[in-house]
Formats: C-alpha cells, sequence, structure tokens
C-alpha cells in the first residue's frame, strides 16, 4: 500500500511566519492545513499580514511579504489555539518590533509555560505583562528596543532557540544560543533561504547556534513543505507491527536529520524500514525527502536517552506504543521535556497504558514500559493532546485490541483525515475503535 502524510508542521509554521516578513511575495506548497498552522495564519492576519486559507490539498498559495515594519499592533487579543509553537514563535518575532500585543489560546494552551521563552527575550530587552496566572497565557509583549544576545539553554527546545532567532531577525541584532543537545534546525534553515547568515557547530557546552548577519531585505519563499515525519511516525509503527498487513510506503516525507531518530530507534528494536527516493529540497537551505518503505517486524525493547531525545521528542508517545508489543522492556529516558507539551505526556502515556494492561511504569525523566502480546483493552483519556490520541489509535487498530480513543477530533491540530487513513491501512479499523 502506498500512503502520503500531510504537511511538516514544524515546516509549515516558520514558512508563513517568515513569508509574511519578506519583501515580495512567497509562493508556498505543501503546507499543514491542521488546525494549528490555520492558528498561525490567523494571528498574521491579525497582525495586517494578507495570508489566504490554507487550501486542504496542500496545492500552492502566494503569500504578499509586508517586511517587519508592515506589521502592527492587533486589534484585539491574538488568539493561538492550541498550538505552542505558534505562540512561542511570535512571542520572538513580536520581541524585535515595536508593536504591542497579548496573546492567549485554548484551555490547554493556557495551562504550559511561557517564561522559558519570555525570560531570555526579556534579558534582551523585550517587555511582558503577564496575566492572572505567572508564567502562564494570557500575557502581553511590548517589544522593540533588543541588544544582541548570547544565551544558553538549559534544554535542547527548537521553540526556545526560534524565538531568540527570530527576536534577533526583527529586531536587526546579533544572537547566539547554545544548547545541550542540537534540537531541529528548520528555523536555521529557512532563515538562510531568505538571505540570513546562520552559523553552527560545537560549542563549550553542547551544540551552538548564531544569527550572525541579517539582510536589509529579506527573500520571499519559493518552498514545498515535504510530508511530516512525525505524522509518518504512526504508519511506521502501524506497518512494523503488522497493522498494515504487508509492506507499506509512505512517499516524500521529511527526513531532516534532526527528527529522525526514531528510524534509528526502530532499526534499533528490529524493525526493517527502508529509504528511496532520497532527495535535498533546494539544497543546501532546504528539507531533506524521501519514500519510506516499512515491513512487519519482530520488535524488542531498547533503552534510550541521551543525545537522541530532541531528535524524537515528539514520537515518544508512538514510541511507548511500539514498547507495549515489543518483546522485552523499553526505557525512556531524560524526556523531560515531555512534560510540558500539550499534555504532561510521560503521566498520560503512563495512566492510559495501565489502564489498557500494559507493565508500565513512570520515571521522574521518563517511563519503562514490559511488552507483551496480550490483548490490551480498555477506554482511554487523551487530555486535549493530539500526539496521544493518534498514539493509542494505532494501537487500536492492531489485530486483537481494543482501544476506546475519548477525543479523537483533536488529531485534526497535526493530521487532517487520521483516522480515516488509519481505518483504509488497518483494513477498515474503525479509527482505533474511537468513539
Amino acid at each position: 500500500m502506498i500512503i502520503t502524510v500531510p504537511g511538516d508542521k514544524s515546516i509549515s509554521h516558520r514558512a508563513l511566519l517568515l513569508s509574511v516578513l519578506a519583501e515580495g511575495t512567497s509562493e508556498l506548497s505543501g503546507l499543514l492545513p491542521g488546525a494549528d498552522c490555520r492558528s498561525t495564519s490567523s494571528v498574521m492576519r491579525a497582525l495586517g499580514a494578507s495570508m489566504p486559507d490554507l487550501p486542504p490539498d496542500g496545492s500552492e498559495i502566494r503569500v504578499p511579504g509586508v517586511g517587519p515594519k508592515g506589521l502592527r499592533s492587533p486589534k484585539g487579543e491574538l488568539d493561538c489555539g492550541n498550538s505552542g509553537t505558534t505562540a512561542r514563535l511570535l512571542l520572538g518575532l513580536l520581541a524585535g518590533l515595536s508593536i504591542e500585543a497579548t496573546l492567549t489560546g485554548d484551555a490547554s494552551l493556557r495551562s504550559r509555560p511561557m517564561r522559558r521563552v519570555t525570560d531570555p527575550l526579556s534579558r534582551m530587552g523585550a517587555r511582558f505583562e503577564e496575566g492572572p496566572k505567572e508564567d502562564r497565557l494570557p500575557l502581553t509583549v511590548r517589544g522593540g528596543g533588543l541588544s544582541p544576545f548570547s544565551y544558553r539553554s538549559p534544554v535542547a527546545s527548537a521553540q526556545v532557540k526560534s524565538a531568540l532567532l527570530l527576536a534577533g531577525l526583527t529586531g536587526g541584532v546579533a544572537v547566539e544560543v547554545e544548547e545541550p543537545e542540537r534540537s531541529r534546525d528548520h528555523t536555521e534553515r529557512m532563515l538562510r533561504r531568505i538571505g540570513c547568515r546562520v552559523e553552527e557547530g560545537t560549542g563549550e557546552a553542547g551544540w551552538r547556534v548564531r544569527l550572525a548577519e541579517i539582510p536589509r531585505a529579506l527573500r520571499p519563499l519559493d518552498f514545498h513543505v515535504p510530508g511530516d515525519f512525525s505524522s509518518a511516525a504512526f504508519f511506521l509503527a502501524l506497518a512494523l507491527l503488522g497493522g498494515a498487513g504487508s509492506a507499506l510506503r509512505i512517499t516524500n516525507v521529511g527526513l531532516n536529520p534532526t527528527r529522525t531518530g526514531l528510524l534509528d530507534v526502530l532499526r534499533e528494536m528490529g524493525g526493517r524500514i527502508e529509504v528511496e527516493r532520497q532527495r535535498e529540497t533546494d539544497d543546501p537551505a532546504g528539507e531533506p525527502a524521501a519514500d519510506l518503505i516499512a515491513y512487519p517486524s519482530e520488535l524488542r525493547g531498547v533503552t534510550i536517552g541521551g543525545e537522541v531525545i530532541p531528535r524524537l521528542i515528539d514520537e515518544v508517545p508512538i514510541l511507548a506504543v511500539v514498547g507495549a508489543r515489543a518483546r522485552g522492556v523499553t526505557e525512556i529516558r531524560d524526556a523531560e521535556e515531555l512534560r510540558v507539551k500539550e499534555s504532561d505526556r510521560v503521566r498520560v502515556l503512563v495512566e492510559n497504558l495501565g489502564t489498557l494492561g500494559a507493565d508500565v511504569e513512570e520515571r521522574p525523566d521518563g517511563l519503562r514500559v514490559s511488552g507483551h502480546d496480550r490483548p490490551l483493552q480498555g477506554s482511554i483519556a487523551v487530555h486535549h493532546d493530539h500526539r496521544i490520541a493518534m498514539a493509542f489509535g494505532v494501537l487500536g487498530a492492531l489485530p486483537g485490541q481494543n482501544v476506546v480513543v475519548d477525543d479523537p477530533e483533536v488529531a485534526d491540530v497535526s493530521f487532517p483525515g487520521f483516522w480515516r487513513l488509519l481505518a483504509e491501512c488497518a483494513g477498515a479499523v474503525e479509527g482505533g475503535r474511537a468513539s
């Protein structure tokens, strides 16, 4: 069977933001039409951009750039919906502009910490006013007047790094960020595409990125977004666990090396995954992509941690599900970052796997799950988290399992059409028994 997955969510956010800051019209295709990216489009319209609707089929749109000085303070609050990427990247973008804006979001987003971004931005010179709850949305940003800044991040976070780089871009100042491990580099690649000079390499205590030179006018983007590896991961797992019946080919999947740690881990577990038609999109500042072919495999448990975690942080939910069906024990360490995602993913994974009958143990920085072939059955709560919903949907689509997902619609945040495609791949399974 051959399938495609929607465009990469992380790349789509960045393409939408940077196309507005360019001088000239950007031509973008393959954008993810999910709820999170619609939130980014909506807030940019509120800031004065002429942003077309995102087509459901990923067809091309043209985005007229207004340049940083063409944006204006919004008339009302900027609603970021459920999208932490929208909120945190926007805080950075607005920090460099002489704009006042209040950011808010849905209940889930309003429960997520923001000081990991606003604290270093404040040290650059931006001003923030928190609302009723400390370290949470809603909060007001008053940007402008930034100074060059060097920051050593305590965590490897693409959102923190990207927020600081965007602040440097709109504020016209040099920024250097060092993180303990290398996080995904979509922002760095796209900054190069619009004409910035970005330097990268090993630093004193990890990986260093420096925005060294900003052109007077940013080039527009001409870019096709590849399929989202994080979305493809669910179907790789389905095929490896035998849920698709035979080999499954997923076409045009983004294979940015800062995102593909799961491929390494699945192969270590015994998974047979082949890569074909590999290409680099508009090398050297593009995004590598390829077709992935996954075959039913006998999987065994692994222990992972350290540098691979930032390269698969969004794939931990489906990895935990795979671990519950693999032979032996799977242990995930150094993944504290999971506790500040759309949900506390460590806690939610452990609670739901335990509810279904899996042998699982929560750790401060991850979890430990013992795989077995007993049927897993029951109802799970996704806590408004799209990746939790889809991970357990895959589990429910496997032969002999009976998993009821309480909020299947939340998958539309990053993967419109997920349940339909899952049903097709699994042979008309009813959307992971979602109800």
